[in-house]
């Protein structure tokens, strides 16, 4: 069946239609619904409290929030495929967390992802290729294309988590100064490391909630762990930013030294806010460079036109 015929075909152009309007109604839902990312935030943070609350009491019952499938479901569903390794679930706890995903059965929702994509996406490509003959297409690449389509399948979910992570990046780096700022201040007002961060957290929400989540976490995590230093290490490996690196290492060493929270804070805020004009510096050195390609594409054939134009025609004319 060749691609004119597949067009023609009342079946193949229902299919269409209906994933059409399927994904209207799907982006017509996004755009209206409102989404509150405060709300979402520390209804994490509150989540991630009853998780380390039952980790370290070893109370049985879990908790109550249950996925649209059931943590216990996907839980028995990965152990049966035996989906995790060791170390390699560790590492992707991390990537998760990275992305904003602190849930317990976000790395159980990934996993399965990973390993239902590619057959969905393959037997969907080996359909249309093979099954309806959708395409006119030599056989090595019906087979070329299948593995493709199983292969996008596979890196599918690895793509978006590592889009998310990039965007959060962003975000916390934008709002990490303030961060730093308000508490230097809770610090200064003689609040401890537990209370400024949770103070920290509490004002910051409404403008940066993704930030607010990270401190409220390890805030949180402060109060359950027997060692503190492993809250702050598990904060730099959430949040992979030098700024966070820094903060991190100037409270361990305060909290093993003794040394004054406020006088520490202070140095870093200012070293971080002198690396932010260096870093806008930096930029704006680059733009005569950045901006030369540009100008040679875009701004100087319309300027040659705009100056040579009526001296061509007036020769053009004249030689008439």
């Amino acid at each position: 069946m060749t691609l004119e015929h597949a067009l023609h075909d009342p079946n193949i152009l229902a299919m269409i239609s209906g994933a059409g309007a399927f994904a209207v109604v799907v982006l017509i839902w996004v755009a209206l619904v409102e989404s509150d990312p405060l709300a979402e935030r520390l209804k994490s943070v509150a989540e991630h409290r009853r998780n380390l609350s039952d980790k370290i009491e070893k109370e049985a019952p879990v908790s109550r929030r249950q996925s649209l499938l059931g943590t216990d479901t996907l839980k028995t569903l990965v152990q049966k495929l035996k989906l995790e390794h060791g170390r390699q679930t560790s590492n992707l706890r991390i990537k998760l967390a990275q992305a904003g995903f602190h849930s317990r059965e976000a790395m159980m929702i990934y996993l399965l992802l990973r390993l239902l994509l590619p057959i969905g996406l393959g037997f969907l490509a080996f359909f249309f290729i093979f099954v309806l003959q959708t395409f006119n297409i030599p056989f090595i690449k019906q087979v070329l294309y299948v593995i493709l389509a199983a292969i996008l399948g596979l890196s599918l979910p690895e793509l978006y988590v590592k889009n998310l992570s990039q965007k959060r990046s962003a975000i916390l780096r934008k709002g990490l100064p303030d961060a730093l700022d308000l508490l230097v201040i809770c610090a200064e007002a003689g609040l401890s490391l537990d209370s400024a961060l949770h103070r920290v957290s509490r004002e910051i929400a409404p403008s940066c909630p993704e930030i607010a989540e990270e401190i409220g976490l390890t805030a949180v995590e402060l109060g359950f762990f027997p060692e503190r230093s492993q809250a702050l290490s598990n904060l730099a490996d959430r949040v992979p930013l030098q700024g966070v690196s820094g903060l991190v290492n100037t409270l361990i060493q305060t909290e093993r030294y003794g040394t004054p929270l406020a006088q520490a804070l202070r140095i870093l805020s200012n070293e971080m806010r002198n690396d932010r004009v260096m870093a806008a510096e930096a930029k704006a050195a680059k733009l005569p460079a950045t901006l030369t390609v540009p100008m040679i594409l875009f701004i100087l054939p319309p300027l040659f036109v705009v100056l040579l134009g009526p001296a061509i025609l007036r020769v053009i004319t004249m030689s008439r």
